[in-house]
């Protein structure tokens, strides 16, 4: 009873502070940049006055569109990485590393491409499919490698070694793209959740949350999954259609990702860790929300830091979190070879 009511504890600061430190994030986020914007006036903004400054558009066309789309869209890369942590039985499988993102990554600059050089923008859903499809095609590759190679070492090295191809390929298609499509192609596929519009945010927001919803809802046939697929089957779950179901939810989610903000590393193996140890346990129906929390929390640190760190130069993304994700991926493969 009383392992209980600590667990219960744990959880519950825990949850307050995921919360406190995206609240704390989102502010100073939106008030910090090359324009520094104070606390009351951004509230000012916010609730609707001073809409005729220039701090109005700063704060609501550029920043706060940025600040929501990075807690979707973070939640989002790190819930995809603990599906595929899951189905792996894994903990250093993720999007990046399997090569989900860059299968992504090359779908979504072959689009860009056709699209840009007919002088027309990609819609949001366009961008969306694409990058599923990438997935989706870099996830069959996977999937196949799985069947013929046993050791999940060997396995994770084909997920990185089908990132390269598609990167290689990817590099290849932006070097010949014309001059003025290769500064877009550039930062984008470096990763950055700059130039997010209001528009954006509300197709990922739509896209993520019914996957969020769908993956929380399979949050019991997951805890049977973590015992062995032997003991999922004696529990009634259908396990082929489980995986197929756990493939689709993660490709859809690291796809959305990758869409609008580029392939972004790290972050779907590091975060599901950290959130382990938080909370100390691996129970889905506790990890599903605290992923995603913790996500949104770690991407925000990470592009407050991309912005600010050498402003007025902006680093990418994936250059921040790669700091901050590297160390944790070496500490679980030197913790699980101990």
């Amino acid at each position: 009873m009383q392992t209980e009511q600590k667990s219960i504890r744990r959880f519950v600061f825990a949850y307050i502070l995921l919360i406190a430190i995206i609240g704390i994030f989102l502010i100073v986020n939106i008030c910090i940049g090359s324009v520094n914007i104070s606390i009351p006036e951004v509230m000012d903004i916010l609730s609707g006055k001073g809409a005729d400054s220039i701090n109005h558009d700063i704060v609501m066309q550029i920043r706060f569109p940025r600040s929501v789309a990075t807690i979707i869209l973070g939640g989002a890369l790190a819930l995809s990485g603990y599906l595929l942590q899951t189905f792996f039985h894994n903990p250093i499988a993720g999007p990046f590393v399997l090569g989900i993102s860059s299968g992504a990554k090359l779908v979504v600059a072959i689009t860009m491409v056709i699209c840009l050089s007919r002088r027309g923008a990609a819609s949001s859903f366009l961008m969306i499919l694409s990058a599923f499809v990438g997935s989706i095609i870099s996830m069959f590759f996977v999937l196949a490698l799985s069947r013929v190679i046993n050791q999940m070492h060997m396995l994770i090295v084909g997920g990185v070694m089908i990132g390269y191809i598609c990167t290689a390929i990817t590099d290849f298609i932006v070097t010949f793209a014309d001059d003025s499509n290769i500064v877009n192609l550039h930062n984008w596929s470096k990763g950055s959740f700059s130039g997010i519009t209001w528009e954006n945010v509300a197709v990922m927001f739509i896209v993520v949350a019914i996957s969020t919803v769908v993956v929380f809802f399979m949050s019991k046939p997951m805890s049977a999954y973590q015992m062995g697929e032997s003991y999922a089957r004696n529990m009634g779950v259908n396990i082929e259609a489980f995986r197929v179901l756990l493939v689709l939810l993660s490709s859809i989610l690291s796809a959305c990702v990758t869409a609008f903000a580029g392939p972004i590393s790290f972050v779907g193996i590091a975060v599901p860790h950290l959130i382990k140890n938080l909370f100390g346990t691996a129970k889905p129906i506790i990890m599903i929300p605290s992923c995603f929390l913790g996500g949104a929390g770690f991407c925000l640190l990470c592009d407050l830091i991309a912005r600010v760190a050498f402003a007025p130069t902006e680093l990418s993304i994936s250059t921040v979190t790669a700091v901050f994700g590297a160390p944790v991926v070496i500490y679980i493969m030197v913790h699980r070879k101990r």
